[in-house]
């Protein structure tokens, strides 16, 4: 399994559709495509998309390969998963798919104001104790970090199982004076159609055969000034 892992380590930066910056560096010069990724990485005028923590990046294949009119950058910090996504975004030839190697908390040094369009949130680790409630994906000091770079009609969408992760987003997202746009304990047993429905992680899928209800919202952050 080590010697596996290690193999998918080294095949992985080999691969032209991943970036793997170093923080060092980046925390120094800046980061070279921040402001620039729809021209110089995808080299289009496509609206961009990110999928947080998105693992073996199902959501950002599966996107990308219905919207060839938008671009997509998977982000996890973790090698391995990225692998399965980028080598099926080489072996399939999906040309506006991207993933990025970085801990998300960073997220503010790679992208410009106004450059992102939207964001998935897909199965977030929730964090559970009390002392790493700043480390949730939905708290106040990450909306504030997205707020940097979303355009203000930005649309934001959270996929989870855990429901006191979820309650804790929603009051987080009503006490920060942000507009939640749908809101769902159970994804499907309600009349919500769409992307959310077609699309189902590893895990998703693994949480459904256990009879766990998925939670799901939209959201849109609060303009500043």
């Amino acid at each position: 399994m080590a010697k596996r892992k290690l193999q998918k380590f080294a095949e992985v930066s080999t691969f032209n559709n991943v970036l793997q910056p170093i923080k060092e560096q980046y925390l120094r010069e800046g980061f070279d495509l921040k402001g620039k990724w729809v021209s110089q990485f995808f080299e289009n005028t496509n609206p961009l998309v990110l999928e947080l923590g998105c693992g073996k990046g199902e959501y950002t294949i599966a996107l990308a390969k219905k919207y060839s009119d938008k671009n997509f950058i998977g982000i996890d910090i973790k090698g391995e998963r990225l692998w399965r996504g980028s080598k099926t975004a080489l072996e399939e030839n999906i040309i506006n798919v991207g993933f990025l190697r970085i801990r998300i908390e960073m997220i503010e040094h790679f992208f410009a104001a106004e450059e992102v369009s939207e964001i998935w949130i897909t199965f977030p680790d929730p964090q559970p104790n009390k002392p790493r409630t700043k480390k949730r994906l939905t708290s106040p000091e990450f909306l504030e970090k997205y707020s940097k770079f979303l355009k203000p009609a930005g649309i934001l969408h959270l996929k989870t199982d855990c429901a006191p992760f979820f309650d804790y987003s929603i009051e987080t997202i009503n006490a920060g004076g942000h507009k939640l746009q749908i809101n769902t304990h159970d994804l499907y047993h309600s009349d919500i159609k769409g992307d959310v429905l077609e699309t189902q992680t590893h895990y998703e899928k693994s949480f459904l055969k256990k009879g766990i209800p998925i939670c799901y919202m939209s959201f849109l952050l609060k303009q500043k000034g």
